[in-house]
């Protein structure tokens, strides 16, 4: 490996810039406490006492690399609308570059509105839409897209199945990123799942694995995880699979390699936004070649270190660093 230590690995980050496309929302929360049932209809009567917004999908993606001190450059299509605008104060907030942010008149921005209490998570209210973008917004973001890909160091496009990405424009990408050498890493959802074609990481969730391939997989069963792999590269040429296994930890193989990790104990208090983290620290491992045990551990640590907080989250640099700095797998990596 290039890199003698692990401080080696992680000042390595800082010098990445990461283009990250894809849908991007806003997850408002509204916390209060309940302590009677309406009179109108048997539901409870929550009493507001706090609300707040944060980044989601894409953006949160963009905050998980920003965070563990790469650049990241987001390219995604809201709409103009007052969510579209609290998105943009935020990211401007959260000193993430809005330019590659296109407001649309044609979409509605994606807000996820979460109902807590008492730690209990009630309810939740979309409102969104999934079309596909039209024609005109589509152009846009192509030429937002292409006018920065050259610059970067790795691309991860973040698909949730609300119509940024189409299969033109995935084609388009991966084609530009394997003529410019660029490593591209797929989060994928259900609508495109075949269309990621030649991307240097695929990386679903195993609810999207058994979806994409009609397929019920037992996690616990190793070999019938690799036997998936085996079947989806046949139909997608990647170089690299990361399967996600919740409780089950990670599956991760190129080429003939396989590796296994163990999901590592923790009090889980909320699993949302822990894939954005696993595709951060995978997309900046793949990046600066990491060997595949160790980037695919390294996410494996990091996406379940996020589980420990509520609400979507980055992962926090230091402390992945230090629970990285105590495992023993990657010590063995930089012994002499």
């Amino acid at each position: 490996m290039l890199h003698k230590t692990l401080v080696d690995v992680f000042t390595a980050f800082k010098k990445l810039k990461v283009l990250v496309i894809g849908d991007v929302m806003l997850d408002s929360y509204i916390y209060g406490d309940v302590d009677r049932i309406s009179p109108e209809a048997p539901v409870p009567v929550l009493n507001v006492k706090s609300r707040n917004q944060r980044l989601g999908g894409a953006a949160n993606v963009a905050l998980n690399i920003q965070s563990l001190g790469a650049i990241p450059i987001l390219c995604s299509v809201i709409g103009e609308d007052s969510s579209g605008n609290e998105l943009l104060d935020l990211m401007t907030s959260s000193g993430l570059l809005i330019e590659g942010i296109i407001s649309s008149t044609h979409r509605q921005t994606t807000r996820k509105n979460r109902v807590i209490s008492g730690g209990h998570h009630l309810l939740r209210i979309d409102e969104e839409e999934d079309i596909p973008l039209n024609e005109e917004d589509l152009k846009l973001l192509k030429i937002s897209v292409l006018g920065v890909i050259k610059d970067c160091d790795a691309i991860i496009m973040e698909d949730y199945d609300k119509g940024c990405l189409d299969p033109m424009l995935i084609a388009e990408i991966i084609d530009e990123a394997q003529r410019l050498k660029i490593p591209v890493a797929v989060d994928p959802k259900k609508r495109n799942f075949l269309h990621f074609k030649g991307a240097s990481l695929f990386k679903p969730n195993l609810k999207e694995l058994n979806e994409g391939l009609k397929v019920q997989i037992n996690p616990s069963q190793q070999r019938a995880i690799h036997e998936a792999i085996v079947l989806l590269d046949k139909q997608l040429g990647c170089e690299n699979y990361l399967i996600t296994l919740s409780e089950y930890g990670v599956f991760a193989s190129k080429g003939k390699e396989f590796v296994g990790h163990s999901a590592h104990l923790r009090s889980i208090a909320d699993v949302s936004g822990a894939g954005d983290t696993v595709i951060s620290i995978a997309t900046l491992g793949l990046a600066l070649d990491l060997p595949l045990a160790f980037w695919s551990e390294l996410a494996n640590l990091g996406g379940g270190i996020v589980c420990e907080y509520a609400g979507v989250i980055p992962i926090e640099s230091e402390q992945l660093f230090q629970e990285a700095a105590a495992h023993p797998l990657f010590e063995s990596f930089f012994k002499p």
